[in-house]
């Protein structure tokens, strides 16, 4: 009985201190993130990497938000437009995306998401300055690989890893690209003369045009594969597993969405890239010379093609923000 008096003394005590209670600050509702890979140098003033047009678009009077477990910060506006560099490679950017997705700072139960970044394309498929709205990704590094002489003569040299299908390959929504398309057609992409001039080496129709938006499958691999033989292999990959063309080469977009796919899904969910480089070299140089290449080799036009992905990419987010009560619930029914 004298536990019992103890306890509700105790019980009375508390209840007649009075204290202040703390609110839990509100998580930011994001509307759309932009994920680009890596920057050059600062975020404004210098050379532009992947970020920089986007920071000086959408965020240079922002909030900005550590995340533990990200590799930068997060840069959020008035809008609810939020971006961040993630770290070049499958580990470094799935493992920022996945601390900024589960960070209790964020709500991204309703977040479209932007891969946003430089690429490769086949001399085939496209040309520098091409911006690319992805139809897929594939991975390339998972499967089974030989050495071409331990093999049949002339046969690829890889197999898909059974067992694995639903994280080696992610259609994107077809609405969502349909949209991406739609809105963005029509935008001027730059140019620049030594762009011009390094495309002409190259015999391909495609290589030789001037620079589009397009799509097709994105091909995410660690490996910087290079040269006609390894490019081949990427498209026999993608006609493997039931996507379109391959035309662009980057280093994260499907382990990204494997990422969102375990959390948020992959029904909001676009890749962006355009073309900084061929993915092999001319027909007058070895693939190790395009790899390596001497001064004054080098391919022109990064500069103008990371402002041309972000010319590209604001038309669909803008469209997104300022009809959000349309595409709070999903892409709509894409109707021109």
């Amino acid at each position: 009985m004298g536990k019992l008096v103890r306890v509700s003394a105790l019980l009375l005590a508390i209840v007649g201190t009075s204290f202040k209670v703390v609110a839990l600050e509100k998580p930011i509702e994001v509307k759309v993130f932009i994920a680009a890979m890596f920057e050059i140098g600062d975020n404004s003033g210098d050379r532009a990497g992947e970020f920089q047009y986007w920071y000086e678009r959408y965020f240079k009077n922002s909030n900005i938000v550590q995340v533990k477990g990200a590799l930068n910060p997060v840069y959020c506006n008035q809008d609810a437009v939020c971006g961040s560099v993630l770290g070049m490679g499958k580990v470094g950017s799935s493992a920022s995306i996945q601390a900024i997705v589960l960070s209790d700072k964020f709500d991204m139960s309703q977040s479209y998401f932007v891969i946003s970044g430089v690429g490769g394309t086949p001399p085939n498929k496209g040309t520098i300055g091409d911006v690319s709205w992805g139809s897929w990704l594939v991975d390339y590094d998972l499967g089974h690989r030989w050495k071409p002489e331990e093999g049949p003569a002339g046969q690829p040299t890889f197999m898909p890893r059974k067992g694995y299908e639903s994280i080696r390959r992610y259609q994107l929504n077809p609405a969502l690209l349909d949209w991406s398309l739609y809105l963005s057609q029509g935008v001027e992409l730059k140019d620049s003369d030594g762009a011009k001039a390094y495309r002409m080496r190259y015999p391909q129709k495609a290589a030789r045009s001037l620079p589009t938006i397009n799509n097709g499958t994105h091909m995410t691999g660690d490996t910087f594969f290079h040269g006609p033989g390894l490019s081949q292999e990427a498209q026999y990959i993608a006609s493997s597993y039931g996507a379109d063309d391959y035309v662009i080469t980057e280093m994260e977009a499907a382990a990204i969405a494997q990422v969102l796919s375990r959390s948020v899904g992959t029904e909001r969910l676009m890749s962006l890239r355009g073309a900084v480089n061929f993915d092999q070299g001319h027909p007058n140089e070895s693939t190790l010379a395009h790899l390596d290449p001497a001064p004054g080799e080098t391919a022109g036009g990064f500069a103008e093609t990371v402002e041309n992905i972000v010319l590209v990419g604001e038309k669909v987010v803008d469209h997104i923000v300022q009809n959000w009560a349309q595409w709070r619930q999903g892409p709509p029914p894409f109707t021109k």
